[in-house]
């Protein structure tokens, strides 16, 4: 514990770290009238303790760290009493600060800030309700911060600590059934050259309920191929430990042409992408950071492979990041081709991320921030001119992680105005109204929160018959101004007729059908669930998996 005083000052408090605040009475051992002192709750310590069964009636109980904290607060201030006290933490601004025109080197400049982002501008300060004004206006006094800003709290003041308690707690029946990602064997044969099967179709991958393995073992493929001559891969979230990164260094170490767009401000990864851009870089390794201004969200990797007299690429395209242990908690797909204009695409956008010339529409890939946003326009102006005339199967149906674009909300608005049924899945923000008489009641906005985190981005048109009539593109991009216009994402339609049913029938139908994990969000933004908890897409995919 720290008293506070002239020679004893507010001492530093760290993003989110947990303190004691406590007013003492009397004075201390020097005569002094120091009534305040501040108490750090260090990290390392569990904030659930299982007690023994000795003394809990052999039934399974826990005790907060703050509550036995709180039950022996006067122990750390001997001959004194504590009048009042409370838990606060203090939430600060995290953001890394760099004018990127201003450095010649990014990851120097990025490098020097992680140091201090623990302790940047405050913005938020929580405690408990209990906590007296007195005291939580001498914590808003010190950080600086308005009343606005002040959060009473009714429980811990981070209960995401909480999932310690899931750590400790014997109750098999409450946890879910270990799932075991499925190997995609009839498309893809294991043991067997990738390469050699790609020259025959394109193979898409859906996780988590299909493993990312797959991609992993490209990439190993890749670099034990002599004839493999170049390797390109970006990077936006990865693992501290990661094989594909070891991948990628061992193939510059082996002589091959590696080139990394490592994504260094991806929020809270920033380090991690330093530390390997480091490393990539010591041993060859062209680097570079995408583009001042502009965060790098495209999920790509292109191999370059000499096939007798030609050249041929193959490439990865995602709707999720390179990282095997989100792969198995985030829903995503992955397309594995060696799709001539793909590919091609694909290594356009990497010519783009790395000698930053004019851009070159692609053959078949949209790209933003150049002509994403106004293709989908395009096709959300189609699905409405073919309502308008008539066509009753109008459709769009997008299933993204947040929509907040006002050009493309007033598309989808005007479509369903027309005629078309619209149908969104969005797992967050959404500021579409749906529902709304005359306005949006043509629209249904539903979101799925069940065991794995929701994260593909899919969109579907329909405007006529046949398969001419219709377009799928899956995507790296959520339908946000900042994805369309400030990052560098990747769309691609799904061309063949029996993968674009397959998207259809196990990324979409599923999820307009779920009855257990679904949430419908009314015009007046509230969510309700849906249905009576029979159908869940999730666990169907499962089944259909295992």
């Amino acid at each position: 514990p720290v008293g506070l005083d002239p020679a004893h000052p507010f001492p530093q408090v760290a993003n989110k770290s947990l303190h004691f605040i406590a007013r003492l009475s009397g004075k201390d051992a020097f005569g002094r009238d120091n009534r305040i002192a501040i108490v750090k709750v260090p990290r390392v310590l569990p904030r659930v303790i299982k007690l023994p069964a000795n003394i809990s009636d052999g039934r399974q109980a826990f005790a907060l760290l703050t509550s036995v904290i709180r039950a022996h607060l006067e122990d750390l201030f001997p001959g004194r009493k504590v009048e009042a006290f409370s838990q606060f933490r203090v939430t600060r601004d995290s953001d890394l600060e760099v004018d990127e025109e201003e450095f010649a080197n990014l990851r120097h400049a990025l490098r020097s800030g992680l140091t201090t982002r623990h302790f940047g501008r405050a913005v938020r300060l929580e405690v408990v309700n209990s906590c007296p004004a007195e005291l939580s206006e001498f914590l808003l006094e010190q950080f600086r911060l308005p009343n606005a800003a002040l959060y009473r709290v009714n429980g811990p003041v981070n209960l995401v600590r909480l999932n310690e308690l899931i750590d400790q707690t014997d109750a098999p029946g409450m946890r879910f059934k270990p799932f075991e990602p499925a190997w995609p064997t009839g498309r893809l044969p294991r043991h067997k050259s990738i390469f050699e099967r790609l020259k025959k179709a394109d193979v898409l991958l859906h996780h988590p309920f299909e493993s990312f393995e797959p991609v992993v073992a490209l990439l190993r493929e890749a670099v034990d191929d002599p004839d493999v001559l170049s390797i390109k891969q970006t990077i936006y979230r990865t693992d501290a430990k990661s094989e594909l990164m070891d991948l990628l260094i061992e193939a510059a170490r082996r002589g091959k042409e590696v080139m990394a767009v490592v994504e260094l401000k991806a929020r809270f990864d920033e380090e991690a992408n330093i530390n390997w851009a480091e490393r990539l870089e010591a041993v060859g390794a062209q680097v570079v950071y995408g583009i001042v201004g502009y965060k790098t969200h495209a999920k790509l990797l292109l191999i370059m492979r000499r096939e007798g007299t030609k050249l041929r690429r193959y490439g990865h395209l995602s709707t999720g990041n390179y990282n095997p242990k989100t792969a198995r908690l985030y829903t995503d797909l992955g397309l594995l081709t060696a799709d001539a204009d793909l590919t091609a695409d694909a290594d356009s956008v990497f010519r783009q991320l790395a000698s930053l010339g004019k851009f070159k529409a692609p053959r078949r890939m949209q790209v933003a921030p150049f002509n994403m946003h106004s293709r989908m326009m395009e096709l959300l102006a189609q699905v409405e001119n073919a309502a308008r005339a008539g066509y009753k199967k109008a459709r769009v149906v997008v299933k993204i992680n947040a929509l907040t674009d006002a050009e493309l909300i007033h598309g989808l608005l005007r479509a369903a105005q027309a005629g078309a049924k619209v149908d969104l899945i969005v797992r967050g923000a959404c500021m579409l109204p749906p529902g709304l008489p005359g306005v949006s009641d043509n629209i249904v906005v539903r979101s799925v929160v069940g065991r794995f985190l929701e994260h593909s981005r899919i969109c579907y048109f329909r405007w006529a018959e046949g398969d001419d009539g219709e377009a799928l593109f899956l995507s790296s991009a959520d339908w946000m101004s900042r994805n369309m216009f400030r990052r560098i994402e990747v769309a691609w339609p799904v061309l063949d007729a029996r993968l674009r049913q397959r998207v259809i029938d196990e990324a979409l139908q599923p999820y307009l059908h779920d009855t257990k994990d679904a949430w419908q969000l009314g015009p007046d933004g509230r969510s309700v669930r849906i249905g009576d908890g029979s159908i869940s897409a999730q666990q169907a995919l499962m089944s259909l998996y295992t």
